[in-house]
């Protein structure tokens, strides 16, 4: 991948945090716990799941840049919102975010392009490099701002 394309990406990244924090301006509880559909999430649940996500992301890189060849292992999203109560309350979850988020960005900011080869495997998907990484996060955020402003219309 070009630099520049990296670049782009983790300004992507770096805006993710605000794209869901305006997604959530002036929620309503109605809003906050409406589903689109049957086997839809909420925005409470999408925010939590954004923070879980995050952290594990957060550690998934951390471990591609100091571990040989980790194994990155996946993880069950339907099984995180049913276990670990994902009907609490998201002030702290919308933190947890915003702290993977703004402890990550200087680091990806300092990679060599060295580092940005650095890969393991994934449980899942097989070969995972940082760049891999990069490109699955840097829309994450504005991807689930999106599904929250769509739970909060289907409250309308």
């Amino acid at each position: 991948m070009e630099p520049s394309a990296r670049a782009q990406l983790i300004e992507r990244y770096e805006g993710g945090y605000a794209a869901v924090e305006e997604a959530l301006k002036g929620i309503t509880d109605a809003e906050l716990d409406a589903r689109p559909g049957a086997d839809e999430w909420s925005a409470r649940e999408i925010v939590h799941h954004l923070a879980d996500s995050e952290m594990t992301s957060a550690i998934r890189l951390r471990r591609l840049l100091a571990e040989e060849n980790p194994t990155i292992v996946g993880y069950d999203q339907e099984e995180f919102a049913r276990r670990l109560r994902y009907d609490r309350p998201l002030e702290g979850s919308l933190l947890a975010f915003m702290g993977a988020r703004e402890s990550t960005l200087p680091l990806l900011r300092s990679l060599t392009e060295a580092d940005w080869k650095r890969a393991g495997t994934h449980t899942e998907s097989g070969r995972y490099s940082v760049e891999t990484w990069l490109q699955i996060y840097a829309a994450h955020g504005q991807d689930h701002a999106d599904q929250i402003r769509a739970a909060r219309a289907s409250a309308r």
